[in-house]
Order: structure tokens, then sequence, then C-alpha cells
């Protein structure tokens, strides 16, 4: 089972630093096509901004699918790498952050560049409200219908979900189970004499 921490809410934070402007916008991203439309709304948002830099970390924090970030122009390492460290160090997984930044016309340096843009993050962090993502793997259950009732007992026992019925000739149902779960489903419909088992896009 993949169980994890993810945003509920979307957070905006405001900085000034020297004259520049930092706002950090942090969202839930559940893959890298979301993330992407999540930075053009930014950049529709903030059209004469300087910089919308950003970071994103997707899927379990500790063993991520994917990671990527951006400078967007400043100079290399200096906005998306320590975005990116800040969400590493969460404990929170599907996020995306854009620092979007006003220039102000004094320069920070690298070091204040890398300072402004982790007090940016780590910002909206502090305003941040998760929830608990478990991943849920699908199956799906052809029975009899007289076995139907029984099926979906141990189902709702089980803090599975059915996502679809379609009756036919018999019920087909599909449910999203924990994956630890699904050896006990399988000796639970072993006592059912016409029961069959499919991965999700079998047959």
């Amino acid at each position: 089972m993949s169980e994890y921490r993810v945003p509920l809410n979307d957070v905006e934070t405001s900085l000034e630093i020297k004259k520049s402007r930092f706002i950090a916008r942090l969202c839930h991203a559940k893959d890298r096509a979301q993330a992407m439309q999540l930075l053009e709304v930014a950049k529709r948002d903030y059209p004469d901004a300087r910089h919308h830099c950003w970071a994103y970390l997707l899927g379990p924090p500790q063993q991520p699918l994917s990671v990527a970030m951006s400078d967007d122009g400043e100079p290399g390492g200096t906005a998306g790498k320590p975005i990116l460290n800040v969400i590493q160090h969460k404990g929170v997984g599907d996020v995306m952050l854009i620092v979007i930044r006003y220039f102000g016309g004094i320069k920070l340096g690298a070091g204040g560049l890398v300072r402004a843009y982790s007090q940016a993050a780590q910002m909206a962090y502090d305003q941040l409200i998760t929830c608990l993502h478990v991943d849920l793997d699908e199956c799906s259950i052809e029975c009899e219908f007289a076995d139907e009732q029984s099926i979906r007992h141990w189902i709702a026992l089980n803090k599975a979900e059915v996502r679809t019925v379609v009756y036919q000739h018999n019920v087909r149902l599909t449910v999203a189970l924990d994956a630890q779960k699904h050896q006990d489903l399988m000796d639970f419909l072993a006592a059912f004499k016409k029961v069959n088992v499919f991965a999700t896009g079998q047959e």
C-alpha cells in the first residue's frame, strides 16, 4: 500500500526582499501534466513577472515517482533546487510549488537568491493543510446475483470501494482496495462457487 500526505488546500503567500517580490503558490498535482497546467495558470495570473521558478514532487515523498525543477532564467541552482530541497524535507507528496519573482532592481547574489526562494517556499508550507492519500488497486469481480450482497458487505467492512457495477447475465463489480487486502479478498471469494476475479483491463 502506498499511503502518504498530500496538499488539501492551495496556498499563495508573498514575501518582499530588497524590493524584489516573491509569490509562492503551492498546489496539489497528481501528474506532470497537471503540474505544467498549474504553471501556465501562474504565468497567466502574473504575466509581467520576471521569473516563474518551480519544482514538483509526484508520488510518495520518500520514494517519489518523479521530481523536476526549473530556475526559469535565474542563475543555475539558485531557484528550482532550493524550492525542491524544501519540498523534499516536508514529507508531503504530489506537490507543485511555483515561486514567482518580480525583480525590484537590487541584485541579491547567488546566496541571497537561494535564501529568498527557500524562504518563500517555506512560507507556503507554513499555511499548508494536508490529508492522507491511499493508493488503491483495482480489480473486477464477476459473481452471481445471489452473492452480490455478501461480497458488497465484505467490501464495506474492509474499506474498499465499489467503483462501477454492470448487470448482465451476472454481476460485474469493479472494486478498488488496499493492495494488502487483495489476498484477504481472494480467500473470502474462494467460498463462492461461481466467482471470477480479473485485474483491471484483463478479461
